[in-house]
């Protein structure tokens, strides 16, 4: 299992709040299948940000792209593998 970090930047304030229930509903429904580790809005108001658990970048990215925040047009997406630190030795 591999992690990819999705940045949603904010396009559209209006339509953000818009849709914000069905990209709720979205996220409740990816998080039962077990497809997101973590989530949360940027406290500036940039956007949010969606850690993705999944096997591939491929993967990962159909299933950002079919969140309704980014299919009517309220948020961008950037997608990039994240490997998490679990311990504190650091690595160059």
């Amino acid at each position: 299992m591999k992690y990819f970090a999705v940045f949603l930047p904010m396009k559209d304030e209006e339509k953000s709040a818009t849709y914000r229930q069905e990209h709720l509903d979205f996220l409740e429904k990816m998080r039962e299948n077990n497809h997101i580790f973590i989530f949360g809005r940027l406290a500036d108001g940039a956007g949010g940000l969606i850690i993705y658990q999944g096997e591939s970048l491929e993967e990962v990215d159909e299933w950002a792209k079919q969140d309704p925040y980014i299919t009517l047009g309220a948020r961008g997406y950037e997608i990039h593998e994240w490997i998490m630190q679990t311990d504190y030795t650091f690595t160059k």
